[in-house]
């Protein structure tokens, strides 16, 4: 973290403990990304953190689709660390890397499947207009339901939050690796 010193994790307060062990024992196992900024605010830090917990393991998106909308949101924000990372799991779910490459290029992505291709029209056009059309809402939720729609809306949204932590306190991509955007 350029902008903060990295945190004593021996020297926490009772409330910062709290959250840093419910992160670490969680389904993450660390405290990477925007953890240490906002463990300086623990009332924020605990809430966000079960929302992202949710957003990324409890979401009724199937895995690939929502690391899709992760990295349109990460793309849209210019979040290295944010992209760089879920750049990773969204391989690991089976999204296509020539998607991926895609989206960190700006490229039209090669979309195989009516799932992206729903996800992509729906987070590129609110994060370009700010709002959703009629159509694009409709296709959504015929795709994913209500829920999904709202579990989409939850995961660009908290993902918004995280790359704008990361990219205020300028958190960078592990030693050895290049900026991806």
């Amino acid at each position: 973290m350029t902008r903060l010193a990295p945190l004593n994790l021996e020297a926490l307060t009772p409330e910062q403990r709290e959250v840093a062990d419910a992160i670490r024992n969680g389904p993450r196992g660390g405290l990477r990304g925007p953890f240490e900024a906002w463990l300086r605010a623990p009332g924020l830090a605990d809430p966000a953190q079960r929302v992202g917990a949710y957003c990324r393991f409890g979401s009724s998106l199937p895995a690939d689709i929502n690391e899709l909308a992760i990295l349109l949101t990460g793309k849209h924000w210019k979040a290295q660390f944010e992209f760089w990372a879920h750049a990773r799991l969204a391989l690991q779910a089976g999204l296509d890397p020539a998607i991926i490459e895609a989206v960190r290029t700006g490229a039209e992505p090669p979309f195989t499947r009516d799932l992206e291709r729903v996800v992509y029209s729906f987070v590129t056009e609110y994060l370009t207009t700010n709002r959703v059309s009629d159509v694009t809402y409709r296709r959504a939720v015929e795709t994913f339901g209500e829920r999904g729609v709202v579990d989409l809306v939850g995961v660009v949204g908290y993902y918004g939050l995280v790359s704008m932590t990361l990219n205020v306190f300028e958190v960078e991509v592990p030693e050895g690796h290049e900026n991806p955007l």
